[in-house]
């Protein structure tokens, strides 16, 4: 039996911060499927990936409160948010959790580092549905109405279907007009990596500091099942991440290592 929209709790959370408009165009869709919590930072938390705040006090504010809904801002990291919401400020765990929609793709290795993947995959590891969003676009003019259809789409399924336990998603949509995307493919994980460099600079009282930047090298563009192949040819990439990090095709590789016995010296 479907859950009616009345009773389900869906959790809006990114990493780019309150006034982000992806968060904004999320948080409108997800309003069709149920009463929402968004939360936030006042501040962007991109590169956080799955970052706690274990030192300093967490503080969530209220700021809008409606029957359908409510806003919290948080100085906590996307995953903190995740955390304090069904710990705290929640009265029941939510139904989904959904983030984003992050401004730039979380594609390949980059869901390593994303503070977008982090509060989704905290999602999951309390066995919450749990999606990641995200818009091929670093412009601060991006267009995210590219985003309703496919947002639509995959959050029905999801919670049509649910999700199996230890699998969350990542959705990267490329950044294009609506109507014109080719689809959707169930896609891998890329193989790539980023190689970085850091701009030396020199501020106004003569101390230098450091400014990142990089790009990302594709190691297989031809490889046609892969999330950058399906982005880069107009496709809206679904990849199912786990939670479960263990290479167990290699499992059997250390296996001698079970026989070791410490040696005495001397």
């Amino acid at each position: 039996m479907v859950q009616q929209v009345a009773e389900r709790l869906i959790l809006v959370t990114n990493d780019d911060g309150i006034d982000s408009q992806g968060l904004k165009v999320l948080f409108e869709v997800m309003k069709e499927f149920g009463k929402v919590v968004m939360i936030s930072s006042k501040e962007g938390m991109s590169g956080k990936s799955m970052a706690i705040t274990a030192v300093n006090p967490l503080r969530a504010h209220l700021a809008e409160e409606t029957d359908d809904y409510k806003v919290y801002v948080t100085n906590g990291t996307p995953t903190d948010c995740v955390k304090l919401s069904i710990n705290s400020l929640l009265d029941k765990k939510p139904d989904l959790i959904v983030s984003g929609i992050n401004q730039g793709a979380n594609s390949s290795v980059s869901v390593l580092y994303s503070g977008t993947m982090g509060a989704v995959i905290e999602g999951c590891l309390y066995g919450i549905p749990s999606i990641g969003f995200s818009l091929d676009s670093y412009s601060s003019k991006a267009d995210y109405s590219v985003c309703i259809e496919p947002v639509r789409a995959i959050v029905r399924h999801v919670l049509n279907n649910s999700l199996p336990k230890g699998v969350c998603l990542n959705v990267n949509i490329p950044a294009l007009k609506a109507g014109e995307l080719k689809g959707m493919k169930v896609c891998r994980q890329s193989t790539g990596n980023w190689e970085e460099e850091f701009v030396k600079r020199t501020d106004p009282i003569g101390k230098d500091y450091y400014w990142l930047t990089g790009k990302y090298n594709n190691h297989e563009p031809n490889a046609e099942d892969t999330d950058e192949w399906a982005l880069s040819h107009g496709y809206v990439s679904i990849v199912p991440q786990t939670v479960d990090m263990t290479a167990f095709s290699h499992l059997d590789k250390f296996k001698e290592l079970e026989s070791y016995e410490e040696r005495k010296i001397g």
